[in-house]
């Protein structure tokens, strides 16, 4: 048991409180308990029959050689029963039998034949119930996860969000940990394509217990995802996780404002709303579409092609249809940016208008309601119900009204795309890929998180560049993004260079079959060892021991540079142009011959 020391603010002295770990709900050692709970009757019944048996055949007199009388031993009479009960059947042993020994041993093989199927018929309704199944699973699960000796994800929630960073986590190589509530996802763990092992098991995430058998108290335990579909779960596994493993980083979803805030409330999460994260990026498409671009471009993953920019109205009124979680917030990210907003809501209070902010009660479907709302002169349009059905019928009766309308619509069930894709919208809302793409970003790299925190504030004209950087360099798909530490450890070949003070970024970025040739590969940061960072480097960048790069390239890009950082002489003939002997022998040599 762990001890932990807290101080008192009021009492001004240090008070000691024990940490009890949490047990798991369902040991492992559970299935031997129930296997002996559900077969006590049968085994007893066995060893009954069987003990008769024996103590029969002691009793019953048979004879020797001779024919004189004799009784049979313990021992014999043990052996022989043995034999018989297990269907071997040596004979009569260790004399021939006598006809009252005969009756006795047939009267104890229909007694041992029925104690057989009465333990065998038990043995297989035990096999087919579900407590024992699970029992099972249970046990196994426990297994794999205590013998992972690698870092892993543990994912509570497993559903259409978990099982899209799921799959690009294991595409990164990370190793994932799965509960879920419901069964067949977590019997598709074993039919679906991973590149390793997802142990998997079927609980309530909410439940602490759940969570500590899931590996939470792991040492390898590097971060918990909360991506279940109900916020008040998605509560429990913050709150489970930040009082059990507080220094272990936690992802948690919500489509709620107050139960963002009460996450908040215990530590540090990453609380991610796609409502109010899609309200944020509307509005830097709005005065910076050029960042809007990249930053899409670069937290979606390798792989993705080029987005298009779009070209939002700057200025101008918007109609919001539904003032639900998500009208609310994109109206207020609207308001803030300066836009006029127009919502049209059946459950509306007109009384709720404001400053910039106009309230209509009625059905949007209504053709007269939407003559209230006034599109011909309204530059934006949201659909944003929580019905997709609704939200398309919207957008092709505002688009008929007015072609010339920014069109943002919420996607709400995912196999609703083929509908969405055919309609002409201009920002679609899926919540799974908010989530997705922004825990994508946090988890993968570090550093690409911070880079693009801080792309914002770099403004669009810089953003332009970078983007027509990375295009030049990369092509329009996304190539790898990593991360290199300038340390010995990991740049082994870098030492002297880097302790001269003259080591520039731009003579390391070549490549190795042709030092005159640029490697395709852009720096988007560099941060220092005492934490200062530097957006997009030029190639006159001094690099320092210590520091980190955040690069993207190709692969084989990435294994030269790995190669030039890790080989001193391939380093020395790229960086220097010179060709340093790689055998000590060789060295020897030439430093020999030189002196001469």
């Amino acid at each position: 048991m762990m001890q932990r020391l807290f101080f008192s603010a009021k009492k001004g002295r240090r008070r000691a409180r024990w940490r009890t770990p949490v047990a798991a709900g369902v040991q492992a050692s559970a299935t031997i308990f129930l296997i002996l709970r559900r077969m006590r009757a049968p085994l007893i019944t066995l060893i009954a029959i069987f003990a008769v048996s024996v103590l029969g055949l002691t009793l019953v007199p048979g004879r020797d050689a001779d024919g004189a009388p004799e009784r049979m031993s313990i021992f014999d009479a043990f052996y022989f029963m043995s034999y018989t009960a297990t269907t071997i059947g040596f004979g009569e042993l260790p004399q021939p039998f006598t006809a009252a020994q005969r009756l006795w041993v047939m009267v104890t093989i229909y007694l041992t034949v029925i104690g057989w199927a009465y333990a065998l018929g038990s043995l297989l309704t035990l096999l087919q119930d579900r407590k024992f199944r699970q029992a099972l699973a249970v046990q196994h699960f426990t297994r794999k996860v205590r013998r992972l000796n690698e870092p892993f994800l543990l994912f509570a929630g497993y559903g259409r969000t978990g099982q899209a960073l799921g799959r690009s986590m294991d595409a990164l190589g990370r190793r994932l940990v799965v509960v879920d509530i419901s069964e067949e996802r977590i019997d598709a763990l074993d039919v679906d394509q991973y590149a390793a092992d997802v142990p998997g098991l079927v609980g309530n995430a909410g439940n602490p217990h759940v969570l500590e058998m899931a590996g939470l108290g792991h040492p390898d335990c590097e971060a918990v995802l909360a991506m279940t579909d109900d916020d008040e779960t998605n509560l429990s596994v913050v709150m489970a996780a930040t009082l059990l493993r507080p220094e272990v980083p936690i992802v948690a979803r919500t489509t709620s404002a107050t139960i963002g805030n009460r996450m908040r409330a215990f530590g540090t999460p990453t609380v991610i709303n796609p409502f109010d994260r899609f309200g944020d990026r509307l509005r830097l498409a709005l005065r910076a579409p050029a960042s809007y671009q990249l930053l899409t471009w670069l937290e979606t993953g390798p792989g993705t092609h080029l987005p298009g920019r779009a070209e939002p109205p700057a200025n101008g009124r918007w109609v919001v249809c539904g003032f639900g979680r998500f009208g609310r917030e994109l109206a207020a990210d609207l308001r803030a940016n300066g836009a006029e907003v127009t919502v049209l809501d059946p459950e509306a209070d007109p009384g709720r208008g404001g400053p910039q902010l106009s309230v209509i009660c009625g059905d949007a479907t209504d053709p007269e309601v939407m003559d209230q709302v006034g599109l011909t002169d309204a530059v934006g349009f949201v659909a944003g119900t929580d019905n997709d059905t609704t939200n398309l019928c919207l957008v092709a009766a505002a688009q008929r009204v007015n072609p010339e309308l920014f069109v943002v619509a919420r996607q709400n069930d995912p196999d609703s795309t083929p509908m969405f894709a055919q309609m002409r919208i201009d920002s679609l809302l899926v919540a799974t890929e908010v989530v997705t793409h922004e825990a994508y970003a946090r988890l993968s790299s570090p550093l690409l998180w911070q880079f693009l925190s801080r792309l914002p504030e770099q403004g669009d004209d810089w953003a332009d560049r970078v983007v027509g950087r990375l295009a030049d360099h990369c092509g329009f798909h996304l190539e790898n993004v990593w991360e290199t530490t300038l340390t010995g450890r990991e740049t082994p070949a870098l030492g002297e260079w880097l302790a001269g003070g003259a080591a520039r970024l731009g003579d390391l970025l070549r490549e190795p079959a042709d030092p005159d040739r640029p490697l395709p590969v852009v720096t988007l940061l560099v941060r220092r060892g005492n934490g200062d960072v530097v957006m997009t480097p030029d190639d006159d960048e001094l690099l320092h021991k210590g520091d980190t790069l955040l690069l993207v390239g190709p692969s084989a890009a990435r294994s030269a540079l790995n190669a030039v950082i890790a080989v001193e002489t391939l380093f020395s003939y790229v960086v220097h142009r010179e060709y340093v002997p790689a055998g000590t022998l060789w060295r020897w040599l030439v430093q020999t011959v030189r002196r001469r």
